[in-house]
């Protein structure tokens, strides 16, 4: 906590010496000679000197590292390289897994949120039992003595062997291949076990968790394992599904802990109970900067330090990290909701919104909005997907909404109705546009068929804890193919 205490007390100083630290260790590497690392004293010099990227005018240089080659962008050689396919995109992304990011980064992360999980909680009783963790698929596969695999793949070879006794199923299990067969190996090893905590994705642990309650005929998952207290999730927000997970789970002591960690590294965690933001952790090796997305690849578009963002903006976040990433631009975004300390809210992604009216509708405001509807009207939904109805033949636009819910919607609730609503709440762009219908007509809703959702991913080869359902999109690629899987 006392480290936690100083960068907290000194956000400023700590990054400042984060990339110093990181210029200097690799200012003898190929991209380090390239930009003139050894003359870099300051930040402002690294801005000036070094370029920003994204993984298209990276992989080059990606590509050489799995090769076998060292020294390209990271001093010591890098072995291990996480595997993402992001949501839509078919092609695969090597993010390169530093061993100074596995321990000063990835694995310090976890230490510090059981800090400060039990910081808060002095009465837990976490570690008489096991964690039950929900990873991706595929062990690690070796290519020119490097190799590659899903990060949860990658964090698991890498762990002591100890650390397999507190969590289940076994390591053997968490990397199977075959999702399906996967769930039932997972549920016979975990079923007579005293879990305490769950850790995974929040889509796919619900899937987990229903087969869990079906096969053993119960109703609730306390009736299975009742000393259950806490669930450290991340990966999608977790506000669609905050009311299905209370309805299952029977636990009023219940706490969920939210993290924000990735391919490329371990960012922040939730460190109160009961709250939506998440600290940044500003001593693991990274580097952050930002660009407002009012801005985001335009001409004005200026990249900041930590130092200059201010609270309740839009960012897209750059990276440079212990694991030879030089202002590398993630594609997530993130708004701050306080500067003392630096506390953040995901709003998405910089690719993930829809802007075809001049709405500006963001992940955040549709997952608010999908909260506040399945709470207020007890709803299950599975997922869902925005896409915008294009202007033709002197009509106007709209946005159509599918969703999938694992239970039929009362015939009573006027969905367009309350989402167009709550909309208007979240986002007075929105708001403005459908004054009066003016640009935007009212939303028009599909309901999903069971299990639409889950045929695409499968179609699509990506049933397992790491794929995500892309939630918004400028166009009608992806809604239509699910409305062609709809029956």
């Amino acid at each position: 906590m006392h480290q936690i205490e100083l960068f907290e007390k000194y956000p400023g100083e700590v990054q400042n010496d984060v990339l110093l630290n990181l210029i200097d260790k690799a200012k003898n590497t190929i991209i380090g000679r390239d930009f003139g690392f050894s003359s870099i004293k300051s930040y402002e010099d690294f801005s000036k000197k070094v370029p920003a990227f994204n993984y298209e005018n990276f992989s080059d240089k990606i590509e050489l590292a799995r090769k076998g080659e060292n020294n390209i962008f990271w001093p010591t050689k890098i072995k291990w390289f996480a595997k993402s396919s992001g949501t839509t995109n078919s092609k695969s992304k090597f993010i390169p897994v530093s061993d100074e990011s596995l321990e000063d980064c990835h694995y310090a992360a976890g230490k510090d949120l059981l800090c400060m999980y039990l910081n808060n909680n002095s009465d837990s009783q976490l570690f008489t039992g096991k964690s039950l963790r929900l990873g991706g698929s595929k062990s690690p596969y070796e290519k020119n003595g490097t190799f590659y695999g899903d990060l949860s793949a990658i964090l698991i070879d890498n762990m002591p062997f100890w650390a397999e006794f507190s969590s289940t199923p076994s390591n053997k299990t968490s990397l199977m291949d075959d999702w399906n067969y996967k769930i039932e190996a997972i549920i016979n090893e975990t079923i007579n076990e005293n879990v305490t905590s769950l850790a995974g994705v929040p889509s796919w642990m619900l899937v987990l968790l229903n087969k869990i309650i079906e096969r053993n005929n119960k109703k609730y998952i306390s009736e299975i394992w009742p000393n259950l207290e806490v669930y450290f999730h991340g990966g999608v927000s977790f506000k669609p599904y905050l009311n299905q997970y209370n309805n299952i789970l029977n636990i009023n002591s219940m706490r969920y802990y939210e993290i924000y960690n990735a391919s490329e590294g371990f960012f922040a965690i939730q460190h109160e109970n009961n709250s939506n933001e998440l600290l940044l952790m500003l001593d693991y090796g990274i580097f952050y900067e930002f660009i407002d997305m009012k801005c985001f690849e335009t001409k004005e578009e200026k990249i900041i330090p930590l130092c200059e963002v201010e609270k309740n903006k839009n960012y897209a976040i750059l990276i440079t990290t212990n694991a030879g990433l030089w202002r590398y631009k993630i594609g997530d975004t993130v708004k701050f909701t306080s500067v003392s300390p630096y506390k953040i809210i995901i709003t998405g992604r910089t690719k993930h919104f829809i802007n075809v009216f001049g709405e500006e509708v963001i992940i955040e405001n549709t997952d608010n909005v999908i909260n506040r509807l399945s709470s207020k009207y007890n709803l299950k939904i599975v997922d869902y997907t925005v896409a915008p109805i294009f202007m033709e033949n002197n009509k106007k636009g709209a946005h159509e909404w599918f969703i999938e819910f694992s239970e039929e919607p009362y015939k009573n609730i006027k969905i367009d109705e309350i989402i167009d609503k709550e909309l208007k709440k979240e986002n007075s762009d929105y708001e403005a546009k459908r004054y009066n219908n003016f640009t935007l007509e009212k939303p028009k809703v599909v309901v999903g068929s069971k299990g639409v959702f889950m045929k695409w991913l499968e179609i699509n080869n990506k049933l397992g804890g790491q794929n995500k359902i892309p939630r918004l999109s400028n166009n009608r690629k992806f809604i239509e193919k699910l409305i062609g899987l709809n029956n």
